[in-house]
């Protein structure tokens, strides 16, 4: 592909993004993407050739965004405390953002499509969480900063409740105090207590 091709996908990309944090999932249309993108229904089908495709790749470059943006936030000395800390704080900005968020959008897609478990980004996301956490409740007992018999276990637990108070943010709202309870709550359970 040449550039001004990416630079076409790529606005294809980012304005459909727009319309299913706008609209959700299952009322997107291609005849949507092609008004809000202003090409040809022709145009849009050179790249995409259903809302399927265009959202699966609007999921793949979220999740490689978020990944990046974390990554970027996380000092090189950081204790394992602070980097969970910092995992929670960015999952409670995203818990308490209302727009511009595709979270909707996601349990449509999901709910809608059968995707197969290796290709199920919802899943391999929460899997990836979960491997995660793990690994920094296991370094944080070693550093002595948490205790904790079952860091898989616990971290199972922590991406449930985060599962959890997404779903409750969406459907029945929730406060920016609940979320710090919930957040709280957890951190109080692994940090061990110095005398």
């Amino acid at each position: 592909m040449g550039e001004k091709s990416n630079q076409k996908r790529q606005l294809i990309l980012d304005t459909s993004r727009k319309i299913f944090m706008e609209k959700g999932y299952k009322s997107v249309t291609m005849k949507d993407i092609v008004d809000a993108c202003g090409i040809s229904r022709g145009g849009l089908y050179l790249y995409f050739g259903s809302t399927k495709e265009i959202f699966t790749e609007v999921l793949r470059l979220e999740s490689q965004e978020t990944d990046d943006l974390f990554s970027e936030n996380v000092p090189q000395d950081a204790a394992p405390s602070d980097i969970l800390a910092l995992l929670l704080k960015e999952q409670k900005k995203e818990l308490l953002r209302r727009k511009n968020s595709l979270t909707v959008a996601i349990y449509e897609f999901f709910f809608e499509n059968k995707v197969a478990k290796k290709e199920n980004f919802l899943r391999n996301q929460f899997e990836e969480a979960v491997a995660v956490v793990e690994k920094l409740i296991a370094d944080g007992v070693e550093a002595g900063e948490f205790y904790c018999e079952d860091p898989l276990g616990c971290a199972r637990n922590i991406m449930y409740v985060l599962e959890g108070l997404k779903i409750a943010a969406q459907t029945i709202g929730i406060t920016e105090k609940a979320v710090d309870d919930e957040l709280l709550y957890i951190m109080q359970g692994l940090i061990i207590e110095e005398e």
